[in-house]
């Protein structure tokens, strides 16, 4: 379709859509869709439709309040078995709202390439263009400045030489007519100094604001996958700080895709139009088409070429019969015989370039990287913004939970006692305080009945060895002491059933010292 568009332009359904839609003054009266840039009916129209994308941010954002404002006011049960569900939801709508953005990405990425490379063939093809009318330009002067300054000079010189043969001087009369025939065909070319600086102003701004386009979209495409993977860490991490500043860079972000929005579709309506005017102006300087040729400046080039036969004619029977009486005139006839043959190889080069094929060539390149290439890639930029407000917006609404999700966490963490020593958070205090992990004995050897002193621990028969290595692998792989499996009596305190018969054999026998009864 593309070559079948670059040998006959063809334009797709898309520019006749986009040409299609209906222009709007701020007055909401219909404007004509031809390209006025300068007009104001024609400016308010382009600035309705970049409103457009200022409209579906403000109701975006409206959403996105009225859903916070509901999500604030519902005050759901916390249950245990809720808890893990729905924080499940919560992971996999930011995982596939990460993933949608991902994907708008991809697109954009490929969008922003065809808009750049539809750009820049347009530059090529402007430049091209260029080339040939600047180098029509330097064609006709140079050959009006041969014929007028030059060649006067030697048929001045050819007239004294020749004064005393009047037919000699009657042919070099000939050839000054001839001349002056040329020139005055030569000067009713159109002169395309001024179209040439148009061009050439044209294509460089296009191509300066063509360069921070490409830039400024690639940016928002990495500031995109940057926020996304904020996101996924912020979820992940559990991490307060990371949802703060995903939720701050996902609403700048949102606001940055439908301005994006604004921009592409403002842009892609006005690429048609721009089309239709550059087909009405080529045409009108270049003149009617008839099978890829133009037969506007054929009339002059065929005078030309019959007037510079003529001359070349008329100095070759000079060099001929004029050159044998007259030596001195040798040098000047050969010098107008190679100023000729300078203005016929001029003369082939303005019939290749007035042909209109060649400019033709170029006007077809321009459409297509216009209405091809540059407003297809402006379409995907417009998919690629709405497909980022959308996953922007659901990572949005997905951080609320995630932060009410945290507290709930927090909260039932702090409902557990902090002495339970299966308490994750308990743990966690125990490793920055070592102190904590101390436990007292489960048994104290104090007791009403008696004092301290006569109470006295009983001697370890039990070695400390098993119990030391025990603790060593427990500190290596928990990080703290740990008692449910180690023997009271490694651990300085009788057993529960010892403790109960020593306290019982007092009662009965209050002179008998503890140490005797072990």
């Amino acid at each position: 379709m593309l070559l079948a568009a670059r040998a006959e332009y063809l334009a797709p359904w898309w520019t006749s859509w986009l040409h299609g839609l209906p222009h709007l003054s701020f007055s909401l009266r219909p404007v004509p869709n031809a390209f006025r840039p300068r007009d104001d009916d024609y400016q308010q129209s382009l600035i309705l439709l970049a409103l457009t994308g200022v409209l579906f941010l403000g109701l975006n954002l409206v959403f996105l309040g009225i859903y916070l404002i509901c999500l604030s006011c519902c005050k759901k049960e916390e249950e245990s078995e809720t808890k893990k569900p729905n924080s499940c939801c919560i992971t996999w709508t930011a995982v596939v709202a990460a993933l949608m953005c991902c994907a708008a990405v991809g697109i954009g990425f490929y969008g922003n390439s065809e808009t750049n490379d539809g750009i820049y063939q347009l530059i090529y093809a402007l430049d091209n263009a260029n080339h040939t009318l600047s180098g029509v330009d330097s064609l006709v002067s140079g050959t009006k400045t041969q014929m007028k300054i030059v060649l006067e000079q030697h048929v001045a010189r050819l007239n004294e030489i020749f004064a005393t043969h009047s037919e000699y001087v009657q042919t070099l009369k000939f050839m000054q007519q001839m001349a002056d025939n040329i020139v005055l065909q030569l000067s009713g070319l159109p002169v395309w100094s001024d179209v040439t600086v148009d061009l050439s102003k044209i294509a460089n701004d296009v191509s300066y604001v063509e360069y921070y386009r490409w830039l400024s979209y690639l940016l928002l495409f990495i500031l995109d996958l940057v926020i996304c993977l904020i996101a996924c860490l912020g979820l992940t991490k559990h991490s307060r700080c990371l949802l703060i500043m995903m939720l701050c860079c996902g609403l700048l972000t949102l606001c940055l895709s439908w301005a994006s929005f604004a921009a592409d579709v403002s842009a892609a309506v006005v690429s048609p139009v721009l089309e239709h005017e550059l087909s009405v102006s080529l045409t009108s300087n270049c003149g009617c088409f008839k099978g890829s040729m133009c037969y506007v400046y054929c009339d002059t080039l065929t005078i030309y070429q019959r007037s510079l036969t003529t001359m070349q004619i008329q100095i070759q029977g000079l060099v001929q019969f004029a050159v044998p009486f007259f030596p001195t005139a040798k040098k000047d006839l050969l010098d107008i015989q190679k100023l000729l043959n300078y203005s016929e190889m001029n003369l082939h080069q303005l019939t290749a370039m007035l042909d209109c094929r060649g400019l033709h060539k170029d006007y077809l390149d321009a459409l297509v990287g216009i209405c091809y290439d540059g407003v297809e890639g402006l379409l995907y930029l417009t998919l690629f913004s709405l497909m980022a407000a959308v996953s922007f917006s659901t990572i949005i609404c997905a951080v609320p939970r995630a932060w009410k999700h945290l507290a709930s966490r927090d909260r039932d963490y702090d409902d557990i006692d902090e002495e339970d020593p299966f308490n994750p958070q308990a743990r966690r205090i125990a490793a920055h305080n070592p102190n904590r992990g101390q436990l007292r004995s489960f048994c104290s050897y104090s007791s009403s009945l008696g004092s301290q002193t006569s109470l006295q621990p009983p001697a370890q028969t039990i070695s400390n060895a098993p119990v030391s290595e025990y603790m060593n692998q427990a500190v290596l792989f928990g990080g703290n002491p740990r008692y449910e499996n180690v023997p009271l009596i490694g651990r300085g305190s009788p057993p529960p059933t010892r403790t109960y018969l020593i306290l019982f054999h007092l009662l009965l026998f209050p002179q008998q010292q503890p140490c005797e009864m072990a």
